[in-house]
């Protein structure tokens, strides 16, 4: 008996022998197809299988002697084990999504600034030596803002109404700035006691003197402090949340302690009373306990950190008291 196999639909049956080499129609699908001998086609189909179970095994052999990389695996940022003031490793978003997740309940959306969690520049060092040392070197940097808001690069400080200890200080300070390239040029003029700074124009710099350094300031402190105490933690810094009508707004530091504990930090080293309703009611629709949304004022006083948080729904604090107010909380 000879074969027919339809080639498009797969219909198959045997014919008489005297069909074999003829080309006849299917009489399923109407395509025309060749009639095979039966013998023929048996032992082609046979020798189609032989070849690619052959080549099969080639194949799995040599899937059996490749060299399979392993799966990298990310384990969970411990502060501890990290040089925190020189890092990457706050950007992984393993370290942040907690907090992600966390907002997530209250149908909150994060976006990370992972720019702003890299320690390995010197924005950190610098921010932690001003803020430690404020009352001494706030001169230098409100000389500096002020310049900068002028458009000017050249600032000129004067030091003889300084003692030995503050000079050594301030001088200590910027040549600090100037060697981590803060400032391009430095120069002190021992005999006039005169210190002469030359700006940088980069945006990165001159944000961070109108303020930004605030903000590096309350996040290195928070860290030191949760790592001292070994606490679970995650933060971000220059997160923005967009809440569920769309509105959108950019918090400066927040950490998240034992994944249950919120701490929300604003930052201000210039006028902020235009800003007390809007944080107000920003906290209320982030549903932050007022303990754990904190204003932080540069220069405020004890005396009006404590009435402004009497009178407001945020709680108040300066560069000296937000520290022990958040292990108050802890």
């Amino acid at each position: 008996m000879a074969l027919f196999r339809c080639n498009k639909c797969g219909h198959l049956r045997e014919v008489q022998n005297d069909y074999i080499g003829k080309s006849v129609k299917c009489p399923k699908c109407k395509e025309v197809a060749p009639i095979h001998d039966t013998v023929t086609f048996i032992k082609n189909v046979i020798e189609k299988y032989r070849s690619k179970n052959l080549e099969l095994q080639q194949l799995r052999q040599e899937l059996s002697n490749a060299e399979i990389p392993e799966l990298e695996v990310v384990e969970e940022v411990s502060l501890e084990a990290i040089d925190i003031y020189n890092t990457s490793a706050l950007t992984q978003q393993d370290q942040f999504i907690d907090i992600v997740n966390w907002f997530k309940k209250k149908q909150i959306l994060v976006e990370a600034n992972k720019n702003a969690l890299d320690t390995t520049g010197f924005f950190d060092e610098v921010a932690l030596d001003l803020g430690n040392h404020y009352d001494l070197l706030r001169e230098v940097t409100d000389k500096i803002k002020r310049i900068q808001g002028k458009g000017y690069t050249n600032v000129k400080l004067t030091l003889a109404s300084k003692s030995q200890k503050e000079i050594k200080a301030i001088t200590s300070f910027c040549q600090q700035l100037y060697e981590y390239s803060f400032v391009a040029k430095y120069f002190y003029h021992k005999k006039d006691k005169i210190i002469r700074l030359t700006l940088q124009i980069s945006p990165a710099i001159k944000n961070f003197f109108m303020g930004e350094w605030m903000e590096w300031f309350v996040f290195m402190k928070l860290l030191e402090s949760f790592r001292d105490k070994q606490l679970a933690t995650s933060c971000l810094r220059n997160l923005l949340v967009t809440f569920p009508n769309e509105d959108s707004h950019e918090l400066d530091v927040l950490f998240l302690v034992n994944n249950s504990i919120p701490i929300c930090v604003e930052c201000k080293t210039g006028e902020f009373r235009q800003d007390i309703e809007k944080y107000s009611k920003l906290r209320k629709r982030l549903k932050i306990d007022k303990t754990q949304f904190l204003l932080c004022v540069v220069g405020l006083s004890q005396e009006q950190t404590q009435g402004l948080t009497a009178m407001y729904d945020v709680t108040f604090v300066n560069e000296r008291t937000f520290l022990q107010h958040v292990e108050t909380l802890l």
